[in-house]
């Protein structure tokens, strides 16, 4: 698998590509927002590694001008912990946001994940089950320790949303127009009602919950792992 990482401090280069390369990933350095775009058109990566503070060009702008013409996951390391910024790098097609400093386990285990949900010949699955829980997706039918579990369309499409990206941080505004529709975006209760609602049915505590992860003031984020 080959990572390019696009950031404008030597030393975070340095350490990433030790890291990197001790785990079996071929690894590009870049320093500038402009390096990063060109790279990922004349090298086709696997997995970008993106900083937003670029000395040319924001991190935020690379993203949109990579996803004018790849599908490469992003994974964004920042020092910037607003939730506008998060926000805004995930609604621009990111696909994951660690703030830096970060451990470097889960920065791996991230990628992992990343380029899990990447490959090409793995196809969705029609059911996929998580522990007890059973989501059919073809039949769009849910069941819980064989039991139906009766969703309204509404729960059904948030749920379709949550487990077709697994592990990845969906945001408010995403969720929203993928559920309700693109003239929503801002109506968060919905939301989190929803949610509410949905985890109650599916019984996932959200004080320890073990399916929806909760990104605060960003969005959610399906954490459950598929039995078997």
């Amino acid at each position: 698998m080959k990572v390019l990482v696009v950031d404008d401090e030597p030393q975070i280069r340095r350490a990433l590509r030790t890291s990197l390369e001790a785990h079996d990933y071929e690894v590009v350095t870049v320093g500038t927002g402009e390096e990063g775009v060109v790279g990922v058109a004349d090298l086709a990566p696997d997995l970008l590694l993106l900083d937003l503070g670029l000395p040319d060009v924001d991190g935020t702008e690379v993203i949109r001008r990579v996803r004018a013409f790849s599908e490469v996951p992003i994974i964004v390391l920042s020092v910037r912990e607003a939730q506008t910024d998060k926000v805004a790098a995930l609604d621009a097609g990111a696909d994951d946001y660690v703030t830096k400093p970060f451990a470097m386990e889960e920065l791996l285990a991230r990628a992992r994940a990343a380029l899990r949900r990447a490959q090409p010949d793995e196809p969705t699955q029609p059911i996929l089950r998580f522990g007890s829980l059973e989501i059919d997706l073809a039949r769009r039918l849910v069941t819980r320790e064989g039991e139906a579990v009766h969703l309204t369309p509404t729960e059904y499409a948030l749920l379709e949303a949550l487990v077709t990206n697994p592990g990845k941080l969906l945001t408010h505004q995403w969720l929203l127009r993928r559920v309700w529709g693109q003239g929503y975006g801002t109506e968060t209760t919905y939301l989190r009602t929803y949610v509410r609602m949905l985890r109650k049915k599916l019984g996932d505590d959200a004080s320890s919950p073990a399916l929806i992860i909760t990104e605060p003031g960003v969005g959610y984020r399906w954490v459950a792992e598929p039995a078997g």
